[in-house]
C-alpha cells in the first residue's frame, strides 16, 4: 500500500519525466533553423545528430554506476539541469564547434536523465505494487506536445533560438530542482535489491532467442521514432514548404498522438492482448510513414506524423512487458538486453535517414523507416506470451 511518501516521489517522478520531454522536443523542433543557421548539409546534419544518442550511451552508463553508488536523486540533481542548459548553450552557439559542444553535454544529460528518471519509476512502482510505468511515459509525451506548441508559438512571435529556449527551460530547471528533494533517497530506492541473485548467474539462464525479436522491434520503433525527431521538422521545411509557425506541429502532433495512445494502452492490452496490440500498431506506423512520404501538403505530413505516433507508441511498453515474461526470476536481464536497442535504433535511424536524404531527398529517405515499421507487423508474434503460467496479458512497463 502506497504511503504519503511514494505518493510525493510519484509527483517528483512524474515531474521529472515531464521536464524531460520539454527539454527534449524544445530542442528537436528547431533542428530545420539550427541547420539553416550554420549552413550544414544533410550529411553533416547526420553527423551532428548522432552525437546525442551515441554521448546518451555513454551519459546512461555513466548514470548507473553513479546512481548505484550514490542513488538516481543526485544523478538527476546533475543530469537534468546539464541537458537544458545544454539545449540554451546550442541556441546560443555562434558556430559549428560550439554547437557540437552543446550537443554533447546534451547527450551526456539526456542519457543521465534517461537512466535516473527510470530507476525512480521502476522504485514507485515496486512500491505501489501495480503498473505506474506507462503513466510516467504518458506525462512525458503530452510535455513534448506542449515543446512543440511553444516552439510553433515562439516563431509566430518572431523569437530566436537564445530566447525560445531560454523561456522554455529556465522554469523548467527550477521544477526539476525542487521536484528532486521529494525523490526517493538511495536507502528508499535500494531497500529490496539485497537479495536479488547476482546478474552473471541470473544472466546465463536468460537466452537470447526468444529476446531477439523484442530487440529487433525496439530498435526498428527507434529508427523511426529517430527519423521523426530528428528530420520531421527538416521534411516539413524543405518537401512540404511548411510556413515556420507549422514546422514544429509535425513532432507535435507525433508526440500527441503518442501521448493518448499512452494513456489508455494497457487497457487494450489487457483485452487484446500484445502481439496483436503490436501487430496493429506496426501496420498503423507502416500507414503513417506511407502518408508522409506520399505527402502532397503540409497537413497531410502532419496527419501522416500523427498516424505513425499512433503505431509506434505501442511497441516499446510491449517490448519491455514480453521481456519481463521471458525472464520470471525478475533479475532484469532480458529488459535491460531489449533496453540496449532503444540507442542502436536511433543511431541508425539517423545515420540511415539522414544518409538516404544526403543521397536521394527526404521523401526517399522516410521510405526506409515505412520497411521496419512493417517488419514489426512480422515480429509481433515474439510477444506472444510463450507459457502456460504466462499466459495471462500483464500490463506492461513503459517505455
Amino acid at each position: 500500500m502506497p504511503t504519503p511518501r511514494d505518493r510525493r516521489a510519484r509527483l517528483a517522478a512524474f515531474a521529472v519525466f515531464a521536464v524531460q520531454g520539454l527539454t527534449f522536443a524544445t530542442l528537436l523542433t528547431q533542428v530545420a533553423t539550427l541547420q539553416r543557421r550554420h549552413g550544414l548539409t544533410d550529411g553533416e546534419l547526420s553527423i551532428l545528430l548522432l552525437v546525442v544518442p551515441v554521448i546518451a550511451g555513454a551519459g546512461s552508463v555513466l548514470a548507473g554506476a553513479a546512481a548505484s553508488r550514490y542513488g538516481s536523486r543526485l544523478v538527476l540533481r546533475l543530469a537534468q539541469p546539464l541537458a537544458c542548459a545544454a539545449v540554451v548553450l546550442a541556441g546560443l552557439a555562434p558556430n559549428i564547434p560550439a554547437l557540437v559542444a552543446a550537443n554533447v553535454l546534451f547527450g551526456l544529460g539526456l542519457g543521465g536523465v534517461d537512466a535516473g528518471m527510470n530507476m525512480q519509476g521502476v522504485a514507485v512502482e515496486r512500491e505501489y505494487g501495480r503498473a505506474v510505468l506507462t503513466g510516467f511515459h504518458a506525462l512525458w509525451s503530452a510535455a513534448a506536445v506542449a515543446g512543440a506548441v511553444w516552439a510553433s508559438a515562439a516563431a509566430g512571435l518572431g523569437l530566436g533560438l537564445p530566447a525560445t529556449f531560454t523561456i522554455a527551460l529556465v522554469p523548467a530547471v527550477a521544477v526539476a530542482l525542487a521536484a528532486s528533494a521529494w525523490l526517493y533517497l538511495p536507502g528508499e530506492e535500494h531497500r529490496h535489491r539485497a537479495g536479488s541473485p547476482a546478474e552473471p548467474t541470473a544472466g546465463a539462464k536468460v537466452a537470447w532467442r526468444p529476446i531477439f525479436p523484442l530487440c529487433l522491434a525496439m530498435a526498428f520503433l527507434y529508427v523511426g521514432d529517430s527519423s521523426i525527431s530528428n528530420f520531421g521538422s527538416v521534411f516539413m521545411d524543405r518537401v512540404v514548404h511548411a510556413a515556420t509557425p507549422v514546422i514544429p506541429l509535425a513532432l507535435g502532433a507525433y508526440q500527441l498522438t503518442t501521448f493518448l495512445v499512452r494513456v489508455g494502452g494497457d487497457l487494450a492490452v489487457r483485452r487484446f492482448g500484445s502481439a496483436a496490440i503490436v501487430r496493429a500498431g506496426g501496420a498503423v506506423a507502416t500507414l503513417g510513414f506511407a502518408a508522409i512520404v506520399a505527402a502532397p501538403s503540409a497537413p497531410a505530413a502532419i496527419a501522416g506524423f500523427a498516424l505513425t505516433g499512433i503505431g509506434l507508441s505501442v511497441v516499446a511498453p510491449q517490448s519491455f512487458s514480453a521481456a519481463g515474461r521471458l525472464d520470471p526470476a525478475g533479475t532484469g536481464v532480458a529488459i535491460a538486453r531489449v533496453n540496449m536497442f532503444n540507442y542502436v535504433g536511433f543511431v541508425v535511424g539517423a545515420a540511415l535517414v539522414g544518409g538516404i536524404a544526403d543521397a536521394s531527398g527526404y521523401q526517399v529517405a522516410f521510405a526506409a523507416p515505412l520497411v521496419l515499421a512493417a517488419a514489426i507487423i512480422l515480429l509481433a508474434r515474439g510477444f506472444q506470451p510463450r507459457t502456460a503460467g504466462n499466459a495471462a496479458t500483464t500490463a506492461p512497463i513503459a517505455s
